[in-house]
C-alpha cells in the first residue's frame, strides 16, 4: 500500500477571478432511495469481491476561489461525468481566500453545479477560525464553530442557511472548515435539516443514533488503496493541484473507481457504526499526529 497523504485544513493564500458558465444543460444527478442494497455486509461496508471507491471534494468554494485554476478542473469533470462535493462557504470572511477579483457571478455557478447534480455541501459560515477547540473529529486545534454555546452556532448556521435559501441553493451535506465542529453543531445541523457529514477518519460511511450520516474524509490525493470508501480533498491552490495536468491524470486514472455522494448515501444509508471503524480512524489519527510532529522535528 501507498503511504497515505492524510487530508487537513491548510493555511495558505489563495487568489483568483473570472467564471465560465459551463454547459447549460445536463441530466440531473442520482437521488438517494435509502434502499437496503442486497450483497452488502453493513457491519463493514464490505460488498463481495467490492474494491475501493473514491468520492472527490473540492473546498473552500467562494466568489474570490482560484477561478483560473477552477476552469480546467471544472471541465475535466463535465468531460469525465464525475460529480464532486463542493464545499460553499456561505458569507466568506477569510482573508487568504480574498485574493483576486471578486465573481459577480459566483451564485449563477452554484446553482449551475447543483442542477448538473453535483453535491453542495454547507462550508461553515463564514470561514473564520474563532476559538481554539478541535471539536469530535479531532484534527485542528481552531475552530469556527467548536467550543462556543448552541446559542452562538444555531444564530452562525441559520444565517448560513438562509444564505443558500435565498439563493436558491440546497446544502446537501455539512463540510466544517478546518474539520472542526462539535455535538452543539451537530444537533443545530440536524434541526436545520441537514442530517449528512462530510468527515471523519472511518473506513466507510454510517448513520448514527441522531439519524446523522457520517461520509468519511480521509484524503488529500488519490492513493491505489484494496479496499474502503475514501474521500479525496482538494484544495486547489495546494501542490500539487497548482498544475492543471495533475488533476486531469489522476481523474482520469481513477475514474472506474469514483462514484458520487448519492451513489454512497443510498448504498450505506442503513449502515450502523461499528467497532472497525472507530478503531480505523483512531489509527489514521494517531499516524496524522505522528506526522505532524516528524515534520516540525525534521
Amino acid at each position: 500500500m501507498e503511504k497515505l497523504r492524510l487530508a487537513e485544513e491548510p493555511r495558505v493564500n489563495r487568489a483568483g477571478a473570472g467564471c465560465d458558465d459551463g454547459p447549460a444543460t445536463a441530466e440531473a444527478g442520482d437521488h438517494a432511495t435509502g434502499v437496503h442494497l442486497p450483497g452488502l455486509d453493513h457491519s463493514t461496508g464490505l460488498r463481495s469481491g467490492q474494491k475501493s471507491r473514491y468520492l472527490l471534494r473540492f473546498d473552500d468554494i467562494c466568489p474570490t476561489m482560484n477561478w483560473a485554476l477552477w476552469r480546467p478542473v471544472e471541465t475535466v469533470l463535465l468531460d469525465l461525468n464525475i460529480k464532486p462535493i463542493l464545499a460553499v462557504i456561505p458569507d466568506n470572511q477569510d482573508c487568504t481566500l480574498h485574493k483576486g477579483e471578486r465573481n459577480d457571478r459566483f451564485w449563477d455557478c452554484v446553482r449551475k453545479w447543483q442542477y448538473l447534480g453535483w453535491t453542495i455541501g454547507l462550508h461553515g459560515y463564514q470561514h473564520r477560525y474563532i476559538t481554539r477547540q478541535g471539536g469530535i473529529v479531532g484534527i485542528n486545534r481552531y475552530s469556527e464553530f467548536a467550543g462556543l454555546c448552541r446559542a452562538r452556532q444555531d444564530a452562525s448556521l441559520r444565517r448560513a442557511v438562509g444564505i443558500f435559501q435565498r439563493e436558491g441553493v440546497i446544502p446537501d451535506v455539512w463540510v466544517a472548515p478546518a474539520h472542526s465542529f462539535d455535538e452543539e453543531t451537530v444537533g443545530v445541523l440536524h434541526s436545520l435539516g441537514i442530517t449528512k457529514i462530510s468527515d471523519g477518519y472511518h473506513l466507510y460511511p454510517y448513520r448514527d443514533r441522531q439519524g446523522m450520516m457520517w461520509v468519511p474524509q480521509q484524503l488529500a490525493v488519490f492513493r491505489r488503496i484494496p479496499f474502503g470508501l475514501w474521500t479525496v480533498c482538494v484544495h486547489l491552490d495546494d501542490s500539487p493541484y497548482c498544475d492543471p495536468g495533475y488533476f486531469a491524470h489522476e481523474a482520469a486514472r481513477f475514474r472506474s473507481s469514483i462514484v458520487s455522494f448519492n451513489e454512497v448515501i443510498s448504498e450505506y444509508s442503513c449502515r450502523e457504526k461499528s467497532l472497525p471503524d472507530s478503531m480505523f480512524a483512531s489509527c489514521l489519527l494517531r499516524l496524522k499526529r505522528m506526522k505532524a510532529k516528524l515534520s516540525r522535528i525534521i
